[in-house]
Parts: C-alpha cells; sequence; structure tokens
C-alpha cells in the first residue's frame, strides 16, 4: 500500500466535506491519508455519528435508488441488492501471515485442508494492488471510527472503516457505537483495528447496478493480525462490509 508521505500529497488535494483532518491523531490520519492516496475518492467525510448526518446519508441513498422507504412503520428501508453480491464465502476469505502454521492446521500429505485460507505477504499485496488502485474514483471516502462496546470500555475494541458505501456508514452506526465520541479516544494514541473497504469497481469500468455497485467477480476478504488490519474488496453486503 502507499506510504504515508506518497499520500499526503495526494491527500492534501482532497475536499473534506465534513469534519477536521487537523483533529485527527497521527496514526488516524495515516491511515486516512494512505487509504485516500490508493483509493482516489473524489472527496473525504470524516463521519461524526450525528442525527444530521445519518438523515442525510439516508437522503442520499434514496436518491441514487439504494433504498425506499418502507410506509408502514417509521425509519423502515428497503434495499435490494445485485444478486450477484452474496455473503460471505469461505473461499474468498484469507489470513495472512509470515508461515501457513500461524494460520490454519497444517493437514496430511495429498489431503486438502478446509479449515480456513491462508495468504503469504506477497500475495496479500499483490490482490491489494490488483483492486484497490483508484477504486473509489468518483466516489466519497467515509471515515468511520466505531467501538465494539461501550465506548471507553477496556474490554472494547476500537476501529477506523474507511468505505465508499453510505449504506455501510448507515449500518455501522446501528451495528457499532459510531462518532466523533470514539474518534476522541484515539486523540491520545490509542491503537484501532484499520478497516479499508470499497465496494469496488468492475475492471471493465462497468457498473451493472449503480444502485448497488459492487464487483462480485474480484470480491476478496483479507485478515492481516500483525498489523490488526482487516481488508474487503468487491462487496457491500453484510459481513463482507460491516468490518
Amino acid at each position: 500500500m502507499a506510504t504515508a508521505s506518497e499520500a499526503g500529497l495526494k491527500y492534501s488535494h482532497l475536499r473534506t466535506v465534513n469534519g477536521d483532518p487537523a483533529r485527527l491523531s497521527p496514526k488516524v490520519r495515516a491511515f486516512v491519508e494512505e487509504s485516500a492516496a490508493l483509493c482516489q475518492p473524489d472527496k473525504i467525510h470524516i463521519c461524526d455519528g450525528s442525527d444530521a448526518e445519518n438523515n442525510e446519508l439516508l437522503a442520499t441513498q434514496q436518491r441514487q435508488g439504494t433504498i425506499i422507504p418502507l410506509p408502514k412503520y417509521d425509519n423502515c428501508w428497503l434495499a435490494r441488492t445485485n444478486p450477484a453480491d452474496v455473503a460471505r464465502v469461505e473461499s474468498k476469505t484469507f489470513i495472512c501471515t509470515e508461515r501457513r502454521e500461524e494460520t490454519v492446521p497444517t493437514p496430511k500429505a495429498g489431503v486438502t485442508g478446509t479449515l480456513g485460507n491462508w495468504m503469504p505477504p506477497q500475495e496479500y499485496e499483490k490482490a491489494i494492488s490488483q483492486r484497490f488502485p483508484g477504486c473509489m474514483k468518483g466516489r466519497t471516502m467515509y471515515v468511520v471510527p466505531f467501538s465494539m462496546g461501550p465506548v471507553g470500555s477496556p474490554l472494547s475494541k476500537i476501529g477506523v472503516e474507511i468505505t465508499d458505501s453510505p449504506y455501510v456508514v448507515a449500518s455501522m452506526r446501528i451495528m457499532t457505537r459510531m462518532g466523533s465520541n470514539v474518534m476522541e479516544q484515539l486523540y491520545d494514541g490509542d491503537e484501532f483495528v484499520r478497516c479499508l473497504h470499497s465496494v469496488g469497481t468492475p475492471a471493465s469500468g462497468v457498473v451493472d447496478m449503480p444502485s448497488w455497485p459492487c464487483d462480485p467477480e474480484r470480491t476478496i476478504i483479507l485478515h492481516k493480525p500483525a498489523l490488526n488490519e482487516i481488508v474487503s474488496y468487491g462487496s457491500g453486503y453484510g459481513g463482507n462490509s460491516l468490518l
């Protein structure tokens, strides 16, 4: 992935439409700059988790045709996904470590293992370089600070997800504690899970369903424990994208 110094040059030209990059901790800012240089979005939105932000995300998705309101209940929405974009499958999920035995059991000779998939670091970097460069062109890159568990609890885990999907942002607000109070936890340099996600753009450049962009042919989910990093590409569906 691009270095922070390389990313800073490209990031400086981007328009931030929400939030103040200067208030990000050095580690979070470096992650945002690196991701922006790699994915090349048109603008950046640092999420605050507010009701006003959520209402705008819902309105954006309505304009895009991603969701439609169901009038029987308040705040009830229907999202029709691309039929080719399905739940995570084991064959597209990999854990990256230096040695295979750190990730999955070693089967007997001639036996195909079925308990997880391993990927060496060089293949990990190759998978990213084949998919992510320029994948957010024409889109907004959202920076989503979230806490799995009560904010401030010593048992909670904090993450920052980079995504180009307003559907993911709205869903993360429901599924986690998300917003500016989480970002405040990171001002003192706390560690966090680095989560990079894009719905992707097919190699052909043609998006079958503009209301639900995805790249199902190249969907991949990668975990790199040594760097506390999750990378997901090509899907906007559930656990594939809510990192």
